[in-house]
């Protein structure tokens, strides 16, 4: 019986669809003794082999922020999601806007997004924000009160599928919040398409794994709801754009 190695690429493509999240290059030399470590121009290549020999089929690897993983293409999602016990969570407009600002007038004070969206913000929402970890205390403002200033994370980037923040759109393509709350919907199913693929040998954990790193929010939170109002009277979202 051969003890040969399987080969390197067929080692990290398991790795990567048993994987709970991204894997850098680094993890995945990880997964060899250190002296029989491919190169790391062995491991690009694989990685390319990887996404060739899957291009057009109902996966796709995909290289975000955190690193590289293989994840159920978008496409798919209207099915996929019909696996998951609870409805996807839905996202105030108020939790919208915030999010908006933060990500694209980052570093910013919590005072400097009342000042644009003309109503107060919510702590519901600065706290759910940083609950999912989609925004963090980057610093502090050098004033009185050396005032918390807010910027997005790797896991905001990894969650939207994306690899950096200049594939974000450019701020004059931004669309009205309505038409951005139903994209939010559609990321937040490709999400759950992407821990499908994850966990793809432990299905019965693929939602349970995306509930645990996603708490719920709450819509019927009244706090949430005013701000809701005061924003949609006040047209805030232009002021995003």
């Amino acid at each position: 019986m051969s003890t040969n190695p399987p080969p390197i690429k067929d080692i990290i493509e398991a790795a990567l669809l048993c994987a709970d999240q991204p894997l850098t290059l680094e993890r995945l030399a990880e997964l060899f003794d250190e002296d029989a470590r491919p190169a790391p121009e062995e491991f690009r290549a694989a990685l390319d082999t990887i996404a060739a020999e899957w291009d057009g089929r109902t996966l796709e690897l995909k290289q975000v922020s955190s690193g590289y993983r293989l994840q159920v293409r978008q496409e798919f999602a209207t099915w996929v999601g019909r696996l998951a016990e609870e409805r996807a969570p839905r996202y105030s407009r108020a939790l919208l806007e915030t999010l908006a600002l933060i990500v694209y007038r980052q570093p910013i004070t919590r005072a400097g997004i009342e000042e644009i969206r003309g109503v107060s913000v919510s702590t519901y929402i600065i706290k759910t924000l940083l609950e999912r970890e989609w925004v963090r205390v980057v610093g502090h403002r050098d004033v009185p009160g050396k005032p918390a200033l807010y910027g997005t994370t790797r896991k905001f980037l990894d969650y939207f599928n994306l690899e950096s923040l200049s594939e974000l759109p450019a701020l004059a393509d931004i669309k009205p919040i309505d038409h951005l709350q139903k994209e939010m919907d559609l990321a937040a199913a490709a999400a759950d398409d992407a821990a499908a693929a994850a966990a793809v040998s432990e299905p019965g954990e693929v939602y349970s794994m995306e509930a645990a790193r996603q708490p719920a929010v709450n819509d019927a939170d009244p706090e949430g709801a005013a701000e809701d109002a005061d924003a949609e009277a006040r047209e805030t979202a232009e002021a995003i754009s």
